[in-house]
């Protein structure tokens, strides 16, 4: 279970564009919204996690045979998410403790969506997979069901955690304030996502870039 709750941290803590978004959600709408958008994004992680660990091999290798389609889109879905949020007119935040919204599906939604499409974090569970030693013989049918369960524990302790802190700060922000940090996070994911469709589009034109695996996204 240990081992599940490191996964699925570690998992959630790179701050790709879903950490943005649930900061700048945090900011502009309050935790609530953005912590159930951090919701979508495990259960995302936790697909995956399932699909590395029942061994899915033709999963893996589609995948790998599509790379760079896969990429391609990605970071469409990115730049287009980043001219939104440039263009975006920030609201002055709400209270704390105000009224919660009624329904976070959209804001679950949208965290699932943005991490399912990007499907190379399969690679890097594969990786954390192996790394903690979490697919091993011995273990039997419900260590692994613990394990799984603990992989979502661990991404909902990590989105709790993110949303509290930047809660806790946002109230010291103002409109100008809030409209920079919407710009400037849109301009780190339009560099993100120009980036992943400047490799997508040197690998299946089969131009060479130098240092190619700096430029993944």
């Amino acid at each position: 279970m240990l081992r599940g709750v490191l996964i699925g941290i570690l998992v959630s803590a790179p701050m790709g564009p879903i950490g943005m978004l649930c900061i700048q959600r945090t900011i502009n709408r309050g935790r609530w919204p953005a912590f159930f958008t951090g919701i979508g994004a495990g259960v995302s992680d936790l697909i995956y996690c399932l699909l590395t660990g029942l061994g899915l091999s033709f999963v893996t290798d589609f995948i790998q045979a599509n790379q760079s389609l896969l990429q391609l889109i990605g970071s469409v879905v990115l730049l287009v998410y980043a001219g939104y949020l440039f263009g975006a007119t920030p609201s002055r935040p709400a209270p704390a403790n105000g009224a919660p919204s009624k329904s976070f599906l959209k804001d679950f939604c949208t965290g699932f969506l943005f991490t399912f499409s990007n499907p190379l974090i399969l690679f890097f569970i594969i990786g954390l997979f192996a790394r903690f030693s979490f697919l091993a013989p011995e273990f039997a049918a419900y260590h692994y069901v613990a394990g799984y369960l603990s992989i979502f524990a661990g991404a909902v302790l990590w989105w709790f955690g993110v949303t509290w802190f930047v809660n806790k700060i946002r109230a010291r922000f103002n409109l100008r304030t809030l409209k920079m940090i919407n710009r400037t996070l849109a301009g780190i994911i339009l560099i993100m996502g120009a980036i992943g469709l400047i490799t997508a589009l040197s690998d299946i034109l089969n131009v060479p870039i130098s240092n190619p695996s700096a430029f993944t996204f």
